[in-house]
């Protein structure tokens, strides 16, 4: 990249942790910096979500399947517009109404208003979990950008990759922990404009203008590129089963309901973060991902966007357009620390008041939860491999409880903690092979999230039945 590239990426990382210094100085207690004072609109909102949902790791690992699959691959954000519309009518108006009666501050306190402390505690373990591998997998996506992008071919005093994990984990840690929510969604506000505006307005037609219009692009690309039916069932399955839930029980997606000022303005904001998911990012993500593959055919898949980005971009846009990629990264990982830091703080440790003090611990919570982040995301090797992993522990754990609490009222604590329980360690053992499927399972091709899940489902409803079996109004009846 020429200086100017750099200058400009550079001037925009400062601009952020300026932007996260500025509501630093502005904050009036935790509620303000975990919850931006419940007072945002829908736009703001709406931007944010779609910004976290897709992120780098989504943007990496989107152009890496457009390369490997072609257009087939665009069902993978279209399950984030099923998750926020249903998320929208059916979620969303039972969870504002008990937040606006309860004050509810986390995800957690959801199932706390209705199980107990045992089963928020539990909830909260494993949603801090599951959001500090997210958050390495989003700082490993943008290790992989700098580390084909930012850093020179010759430099050779340190891996590439370790380098730029430093970098960007670095500056995306600052701004989080010195901003607080507000940072994080006003940023993601611009950083998704950014986003749009770098990758279709500026990377695609680069690139379809070097592969020498779209004819060329078709008549270079196999034909089942072009197919939007080219998914297994098996895959369709994975990613409908271990994505869209996620709108359920996400920490991310709590956070903003009780950001936003009334269920009128949640319910828009989860509308236009559907509709800006699929199609606007799904077809642009896809369809850099088949430029990359005629472009640079060798590349590994998830490598060759960043790759294509540096070579034939001009002079100054190139540092514009991976400041459009970083951005995406940024404001997934941002949201992913401040869940993880609030589950820890708020759920775990119970501080929660408007002290000056709860400002600092949140801080200094989500600074060590960063750098963690970090050390664990130099031991990952797949963006998307690491994303449907910790997805997959929050949806096997956190989904069938979160159901009952909404709409299945009548089951009890126990059977929510059993599901939990169940769920979220058969996913651990299936991902860490430490459990083996049978051979006529493995043949199916599912992830294991599909069995936690189905799993924990079927404990909950199990456990519901036996306790209604030996309860004692039930005795008496069948006396």
């Amino acid at each position: 990249m020429h200086p100017l590239d750099y200058a400009l990426f550079a001037g925009y990382l400062l601009a952020l942790i300026g932007v996260g210094y500025y509501f630093y100085r502005r904050h009036n207690g935790g509620e303000d910096f975990f919850l931006a004072g419940r007072s945002l609109g829908a736009r703001h909102v709406g931007f944010s979500i779609a910004a976290t949902d897709v992120g780098g790791g989504f943007s990496i690992g989107l152009a890496g399947l457009g390369f490997t699959m072609g257009l087939s691959a665009s069902w993978l954000l279209f399950t984030g517009l099923l998750g926020a519309w249903l998320a929208a009518v059916w979620m969303i108006p039972k969870v504002k109404t008990r937040e606006a009666a309860h004050r509810f501050f986390t995800y957690p306190d959801l199932l706390r208003h209705q199980y107990g402390g045992q089963v928020a505690m539990v909830a909260a373990v494993i949603s801090a979990v599951g959001y500090l591998g997210f958050t390495a997998a989003q700082l490993l996506a943008g290790a992989k950008l700098a580390a084909h992008t930012l850093v020179p071919d010759d430099f050779s005093t340190v891996d590439p990759l370790t380098l730029a994990l430093w970098l960007i984990g670095g500056a995306t840690i600052l701004y989080t922990a010195f901003g607080g929510l507000k940072a994080v969604i006003y940023t993601d506000s611009v950083q998704w404009l950014i986003l749009l505006l770098g990758l279709g307005g500026l990377a695609l037609p680069f690139a379809l203008h070097e592969i020498g219009g779209v004819s060329a692009l078709v008549a270079a690309l196999p034909a089942a590129h072009w197919s939007l039916t080219e998914l297994s069932l098996a895959t369709a399955l994975n990613w409908l089963i271990t994505i869209t839930p996620i709108w359920l029980v996400a920490m991310t997606l709590y956070q903003r309901i009780y950001a936003c000022k009334d269920t009128r303005t949640a319910q828009r904001a989860w509308y236009l973060a559907g509709f800006l998911e699929y199609p606007l990012m799904a077809f642009s993500g896809v369809l850099l991902g088949m430029c990359a593959r005629v472009l640079l055919p060798e590349a590994d898949a998830e490598s060759a966007v960043p790759m294509m980005i540096r070579d034939i971009l001009p002079l100054g846009l190139t540092g514009i357009v991976i400041a459009a990629y970083f951005s995406a990264i940024m404001s997934t990982a941002d949201s992913c620390l401040m869940a993880s830091s609030g589950n820890l703080l708020n759920d775990l440790l119970r501080v929660r008041d408007d002290s000056p003090r709860a400002v600092r611990l949140s801080m200094l919570f989500t600074l060590g939860l960063g750098l963690t982040a970090i050390l664990l995301a130099a031991k990952a090797t797949s963006v998307l491999d690491a994303i449907l992993m910790a997805y997959g522990l929050m949806v096997s754990g956190l989904v069938a409880p979160t159901l009952a609490c909404l709409f299945w009222p009548q089951v009890r604590s126990g059977a929510a903690l059993t599901s939990m329980l169940t769920g979220s360690l058969i996913v651990t053992l299936l991902a860490l092979q430490i459990l083996p499927l049978p051979d006529a399972l493995q043949n199916w091709g599912l992830d294991p999230s599909v069995y936690g899940l189905s799993a924990s489902l079927l404990t909950l409803a199990l456990c519901h039945w036996l306790t209604l079996f030996r309860s004692p109004d039930t005795m008496k009846a069948t006396q």
